[in-house]
């Protein structure tokens, strides 16, 4: 009779521990840049994995899109952290008085790639084409090729996020994500070279996270556990996608089980995830020197008022260095 009385404390008890855990989950929201793709598999693994919950939060991811402002939705207290098409990106909004810092960085390599038919086989080729960029590069990556590769503003027109210009027309090139254009060129049945800027030169960092200083500074905990469970998600989803395509397809029902493995496949090939600093200090680090290296192209091409934004203002090292979660 003890033995039945202490099984069924025993019993209850743990219930009771259950239930106080599952009420314990702290939520996090996290904006991501585009609709569902592979390029968010970590975040997307850590919630389907149970990689997250295992770090007491309760996740919800909330998709981009081309007429999303994830900053505006950011400052607005809809999400609380975002993902950051690169680490530029957030200084100059910091500049812009938003008080963003960045914890990590997913992507060691900014998938941002120019594409340009079979012809041409260097960026000096693209002198004189017409490129097809759009409006928020010419803050960005565009001034970099500028410099390096004498391109100029006239070459330019909008890119629309259509690939048929492009594909109609020999004497254009476009912008794109390695993971993505390259393949829609592919299945149209055009022969094109694709230029990986981070291959070049391009130091920018990618797929960020990126949140509030208030929340920071009020959430430690929960960030750090955000951090950490988001670069184990990555490891995760690069030796087994298929449950993070499930949740990236519910969202995004216009994903495709082909457009998926490419993306994938091209993550592994070019390091995107594994590559650069990932290699030795694990998956999301961020190399100061790096950092300033992008604070100072910033500030010589007046993106950025340096009165208004310090590099050190603009990340919180201590979320992933020392965390090594490595590929």
């Amino acid at each position: 009779m003890k033995s039945t009385l202490a099984r069924t404390f025993l019993a209850a008890a743990c219930g009771l521990a259950c239930a106080a855990g599952a009420q314990a989950q702290e939520k996090v929201t996290y904006m991501t840049n585009w609709y569902a793709q592979a390029e968010h598999g970590g975040f997307y693994q850590a919630v389907a994995t149970g990689i997250y919950k295992k770090y007491g939060l309760d996740v919800t991811i909330k998709m981009g899109g081309p007429q999303v402002n994830i900053f505006q939705m950011l400052g607005a207290g809809q999400a609380d952290c975002v993902m950051g098409s690169s680490d530029l990106q957030i200084m100059v909004q910091r500049s812009n008085g938003l008080p963003v810092v960045t914890l990590a960085a997913s992507f060691q390599k900014d998938p941002q790639v120019l594409i340009a038919h079979e012809e041409v086989k260097k960026f000096e080729d693209m002198k004189g084409k017409t490129i097809l960029i759009a409006t928020t590069a010419r803050q960005g990556y565009w001034l970099w090729l500028k410099n390096k590769y004498g391109f100029d503003d006239s070459q330019t027109k909008p890119y629309t996020f259509n690939i048929q210009p492009f594909v109609a027309d020999k004497n254009t090139v476009q912008q794109g994500y390695l993971t993505s254009e390259p393949f829609a060129v592919q299945k149209a049945g055009v022969k094109a070279n694709t230029f990986l800027f981070a291959d070049h030169g391009w130091p920018s960092y990618s797929t960020t996270i990126s949140c509030m200083e208030q929340t920071v500074k009020d959430r430690p905990k929960a960030m750090e556990a955000f951090v950490r469970g988001t670069m184990e998600g990555w490891k995760s989803f690069l030796a087994d996608p298929a449950p993070a395509a499930a949740l990236i397809k519910k969202d995004n029902p216009n994903m495709t089980d082909e457009q998926m493995a490419y993306s994938v496949a091209k993550l592994k090939e070019m390091g995107i995830v594994t590559g650069g600093g990932a290699a030795k200090n694990g998956i999301g680090s961020i190399d100061p020197e790096r950092t300033k290296a992008n604070y100072a192209f910033l500030v010589d091409n007046k993106l950025i008022d340096p009165a208004k934004v310090k590099v050190g203002d603009a990340y919180r090292l201590d979320y992933i260095n020392g965390l090594k979660v490595m590929p």
